[in-house]
């Protein structure tokens, strides 16, 4: 390479690190990326969008055999699973190509190969064990992502046992799947094969599904889901995994009981863990616990220089929190004035599954642990005109407020398209509103959004619609 001397590098191209490194270049400074894969990482290529765009198939098909409520009529509805699986890698292409273009336009470096800390503001860049280039910056951020958490006795296999890259390009659906854990990725999982017809049964070790949830709003999914015809299996675990030759023999302890069922297909989603290995961490100042690393609220590592954004750093796994972690870090390099710490009570989160799930803030069970005391607001689906006339009156929004100041805590929605409602009560945290302003705020009719404003009335005493 002609030029090796930077202000920022950033290690890898996903969310994190991609925003990052347009921050960066946007506020002057000469900029690298340095990824190993696929620009847009995990998210991009093999996660957020290329699952998404599954799910939509299984929406699509799910309305196919509703027809008749609509008012339609068709026969011999069918799918052609090599055709669904092409369009999500198709969809998944465009965005990491798309990435591409960004740098190029924003004039950031891209490196491909694999990069590991090497001394102070050093990082050496190898490809397949050939030496690539010798690189220096200032300020290095790592965003190495992570992986797959495996359990010890069920570590998949890429055939009969998958992780989430497996599940994503399946040759065909199988008759039956058992998914071990009920976290988003498990659930959205859980509900794309059980709409396109397959026998599934989910797993959990926790006393309910999607435990990090609001309990009230992981109760109301679980029901759905069993109305779905998935078999769930909570506070329960899946002891060992017998592969054969085309389907698995799994042991399940549930109740005091064991029990061997066998199943075409097991997909582990027992969470991920930060990519650490390999790094350079070793020497450095940098720790790291738990699998992720260590860094203070700026974003800092414990070697001078040296950053960590997104999954490498923690829980919550996500995308969006990754980005914004990117743009604090690099404003904060930068000097700028107005940076704030990550708040991760303004993080929202989704489950693209069917019914979807949305939440930002508290849980009301969180709040009261937390010494609060608080007031709670409820609104069905059921009395909205909007879901009654899509078709989709099965749902619940909640608010927690605290009883006293009238702050919104927290709100957790289920049914649909709530995961695109969540951003009214995520812009209504970040701007400290109280129920006051949310009362009188004016939601156009018809439509889902009526049920947020139901559902602060509602904490207060004044719901209009039920």
């Amino acid at each position: 390479m002609a030029d090796t001397n930077f202000d920022l590098i950033v290690l890898g191209g996903g969310p994190g690190g991609y925003v990052a490194a347009i921050r960066a270049a946007q506020l002057g400074m000469k900029t690298a990326v340095v990824e190993r894969e696929h620009l847009g990482g995990i998210c991009l290529n093999w996660g957020c969008i290329p699952t998404k765009a599954l799910l939509r198939s299984s929406e699509i098909y799910h309305l196919l055999h509703r027809l008749d409520e609509f008012g339609f009529s068709a026969k011999e509805i069918s799918f052609d699973p090599r055709k669904i699986v092409a369009r999500s890698r198709a969809v998944s292409k465009r965005l990491s190509d798309g990435v591409g273009f960004l740098m190029k336009k924003n004039k950031i470096t891209v490196i491909d190969g694999k990069g590991a800390l090497n001394g102070a503001g050093k990082l050496k860049v190898t490809k397949d064990g050939k030496a690539v280039a010798d690189l220096t910056a200032k300020h290095i951020i790592l965003a190495t992502g992570a992986r797959a958490r495996t359990l010890p006795g069920l570590e998949p296999d890429g055939k009969l046992i998958w992780t989430y890259k497996e599940a994503m390009v399946p040759e065909a659906f199988p008759k039956s799947l058992l998914v071990i854990g009920s976290g988003a990725i498990g659930i959205e999982f859980a509900s794309f094969y059980r709409t396109m017809g397959t026998d599934v049964t989910v797993v959990e070790v926790l006393d309910r599904v999607l435990p990090v949830e609001d309990a009230e709003i992981s109760a109301f999914a679980h029901k759905a889901f069993e109305k779905q015809g998935m078999k769930i299996l909570t506070g329960a675990k899946v002891a060992a995994l017998k592969p054969g030759k085309s389907n698995v023999k799994a042991t399940i302890e549930a109740g005091g009981k064991s029990n061997e069922e066998t199943f075409d297909r097991v997909i582990l989603a027992v969470g991920i863990t930060g990519n650490v290995e390999g790094i350079g961490l070793e020497g450095s100042k940098i720790k790291a616990e738990k699998g992720h690393i260590v860094v203070d609220e700026w974003l800092r590592t414990g070697e001078p220089g040296v950053y960590a954004i997104g999954d490498v750093v923690g829980p919550p796994w996500l995308a969006h929190k990754a980005m914004h972690e990117g743009v604090i870090c690099v404003e904060k390099i930068a000097g700028q004035s107005n940076v704030h710490p990550l708040d991760v009570t303004r993080i929202p989160g989704c489950t693209y599954c069917t019914p979807q799930i949305a939440s930002v803030g508290l849980t009301e069970a969180a709040a009261k642990a937390a010494g609060r005391t608080v007031k709670v607001g409820r609104f069905p689906f059921i009395g909205n005109g909007k879901a009654i006339a899509l078709g989709e009156d099965q749902g619940l929004i909640k608010t927690v407020f605290d009883a006293e100041t009238g702050e919104l805590l927290g709100a957790h929605m289920v049914g649909a398209e709530v995961t695109e409602l969540i951003q009214g009560y995520t812009i209504a945290k970040n701007l400290e509103t109280t129920e006051a302003e949310l009362m009188h705020t004016i939601f156009p009719h018809p439509t889902l959004s009526e049920m947020m404003h139901e559902s602060v009335l509602d904490a207060y005493g004044q719901m209009l619609h039920m």
